[in-house]
């Protein structure tokens, strides 16, 4: 009889508005360190999001399909709440540069307040997608700017056949 071992699970919570090269690099990177990697897409109306709540799972699910072991949710629940409904036992976060670290040790902190036996991972992308934001994205997408060396290839295709008017 072999060993059951547990599967580890962690999840990558975003707003993915959309999902970038420097958020794919994030996500190669969790499946080397984990069993199976949820990327759960937050409704995050709070934000504001250029593209809908269907439009980003889409793209997210286009971007991933080739890589086993990788689901992608939408929520609009706590995070907390989100990896106990799917056994996570990792949230993974992405830091880029030290601005971003301030706001992620909050949100590291927080969630360790409301359980503590889920681990907080971060990764860093590449150096090469180190500068890359979805806002940043967005702002180019607004002035019909090059994004190809930013986006993932099927974001890329399916952002390019959206209609101008779709895009504020």
């Amino acid at each position: 009889m072999g060993i059951i071992m547990n599967k580890k699970i962690a999840l990558y919570p975003g707003t993915f508005d959309p999902v970038t090269y420097g958020h794919y690099d994030i996500i190669e990177r969790a499946l080397n360190l984990f069993d199976e990697v949820i990327v759960a897409v937050a409704i995050s109306q709070d934000k504001k999001p250029m593209f809908s709540l269907k439009e980003r799972i889409m793209m997210t699910e286009e971007a991933v399909k080739h890589l086993k072991n990788v689901r992608v949710v939408g929520f609009d629940i706590l995070t907390i709440d989100l990896a106990h409904q799917y056994d996570a036992a990792v949230l993974i976060r992405g830091l880029r540069a030290v601005s971003d670290f301030e706001y992620e040790l909050q949100l590291g902190y927080l969630n360790n307040s409301l359980d503590d036996t889920i681990e907080t991972v971060y990764l860093m992308p590449k150096l090469k997608h180190a500068f890359i934001s979805s806002s940043i994205v967005r702002n180019l997408l607004k002035f019909n700017g090059k994004t190809e060396h930013l986006l993932p290839k099927p974001v890329q295709k399916i952002i390019g056949s959206m209609t101008s008017c779709t895009l504020p």
